[in-house]
């Protein structure tokens, strides 16, 4: 029996899952379950009513459901799983405090899973992660190496009317694929065999932290792949042992791109893609656009090459890689030639991609941001305004409703209407709207033929909806 069919951490006990359906904890417990566990679970979105068709698909597959409320915790042998985002006042911390229930942070859980493969392919970096966790996975299963994969975005390639709800994959194979997150510190708890760091910029942490949590994540592994395009990230290689570079620009790096080779349009690119190990050349063809991820295409390539797959199969493999869901995702084109794309951009390095591959080509932005939470839009509510401000033309609009709330005790005194402001002063074009109906609003009354509206924001699975829902307005 391999690493990976070895049973989970305290096999036998049942776990709960305190916000089950969040894209973090889903794919931990489809990868329990799929492992033998008993796995049960609250959320708030349930209580409210939320998704109900992700709910409805946890309930028959077998996961058991329960407000949150307390309800659900009855017995001390029941390990409560709860991000560290969790507040101890929420009635499954307290009724398991009570009890003496084990208590495991989603971060603890996840790394006791890594750290006990055989090959565990870590996937760090401030943007990106996600995309190459699913391009990664899906060249270890293209290849046939059958890799347990965990995502916190729903893989296209995986999903299936039984499988609606992708973000994970649990395979037989002797290697872990998985994003780790440096927001909360906890990708210090990752032994990687294969380490990929995408970029360091600022997000929910300082740059000095950054460089210190990257730098020591580097430091841990067997091999590190680095991104040679990212100033930030490629002076962190003296912190490796064994290191695979990557870079579209960057002549230097060991996996790149033929110079002039590069073909794109608004929906898929190819490139050749070289070898500098030999000088071999792969033509590459993506069904993603943008120069990111082309980047990160080219880290997938060399995350595989460092887990011992040969560059040609991987390039060969990323021709059949479909994307993930909310990740530059075209909802769609009314008749009048209005499109619509969902997109997961919340912090400054991830709207800037999106935006710059959208100005790429001809018509005019409408950009609607739905900030991810009051915290983060007081750290790093300055950066995004300049990046709304840069990187959208004069023609191209902003608008920005209130932050997504829950509930709990958060500081809510800065909204942003602050961001607006901010935006304006650089020169852009903005409007705040309350609410996201109020901004559905006005979206129908200023689009016309031609334009591309992107829906874009964090830790709310609804914003889909809200897309369609914009399109439907149009068609």
């Amino acid at each position: 029996m391999n690493d990976e069919t070895a049973p989970a951490p305290h096999a036998g006990r049942p776990w709960f899952f305190c916000g089950i359906g969040g894209s973090g904890m889903l794919p931990l417990a489809q990868i329990l379950k799929g492992r033998g566990a008993v796995v049960a679970g609250s959320d708030r979105s349930f209580d409210q009513g939320r998704t109900p068709e992700k709910f409805a698909w946890l309930e028959a597959h077998g996961f058991t459901l329960f407000p949150q409320d307390g309800s659900g915790i009855t017995d001390p042998q029941q390990i409560l799983v709860a991000s560290a985002a969790v507040e101890d006042t929420v009635p499954e911390m307290v009724r398991g405090k009570e009890l003496g229930c084990t208590h495991m942070t989603r971060a603890q859980l996840l790394s006791g899973l890594f750290n006990s493969a055989r090959t565990g392919i870590a996937i760090g970096g401030t943007s990106g992660k996600s995309t190459v966790t699913g391009m990664l996975g899906w060249i270890l299963h293209a290849v046939g190496r059958d890799p347990t994969i965990m995502n916190g975005a729903v893989m296209k390639n995986f999903v299936s009317v039984d499988t609606p709800f992708a973000s994970a994959v649990v395979g037989n194979g002797d290697a872990f694929v998985s994003e780790v997150d440096e927001s909360d510190g906890s990708i210090a708890l990752y032994r990687p065999a294969v380490a990929v760091l995408l970029n360091v910029s600022l997000d929910h942490k300082s740059m000095d932290e950054l460089r210190s949590l990257f730098g020591d994540f580097l430091a841990a592994s067997g091999v590190a792949v680095i991104n040679a395009d990212n100033p930030e990230a490629l002076a962190l290689l003296p912190h490796a042992k064994s290191a695979l570079t990557f870079g579209v620009e960057q002549e230097l790096a060991q996996i790149g791109v033929v110079p002039g080779s590069i073909a794109d349009s608004p929906v898929r690119q190819a490139a050749m893609i070289v070898d500098r190990h030999d000088g071999q050349t792969f033509p590459l063809t993506l069904a993603l656009p943008g120069r990111h991820n082309l980047s990160n295409a080219l880290a997938a390539i060399a995350g595989a090459v460092a887990a011992g797959v040969p560059v040609g199969e991987a390039v060969a493999a990323l021709a059949g890689f479909a994307g993930l869901a909310r990740r530059f995702d075209i909802i769609g084109t009314s008749p009048s030639g209005i499109t619509v794309i969902d997109d997961f951009g919340h912090n400054p390095e991830k709207c800037a991609a999106t935006l710059r591959t959208m100005k790429l080509h001809p018509g005019r932005v409408i950009a609607f941001f739905q900030p991810h939470g009051y915290g983060p839009l007081r750290q790093m509510g300055a950066e995004l305004a300049e990046t709304f401000a840069r990187e959208l033309g004069p023609d191209d609009i902003t608008l920005m409703c209130d932050p997504v709330y829950f509930g709990g005790t958060v500081d809510r005194s800065q909204g942003s209407e602050r961001i607006i402001q901010l935006i304006a002063q650089a020169g852009g074009t903005a409007e705040y709207l309350p609410t996201r109906d109020d901004c559905a609003d006005r979206i129908a009354e200023i689009a016309r033929p031609g334009d591309r509206i992107v829906v874009m924001g964090a830790r709310d699975d609804t914003l889909t909806e809200f897309a369609r829902g914009i399109l439907d307005r149009l068609a």
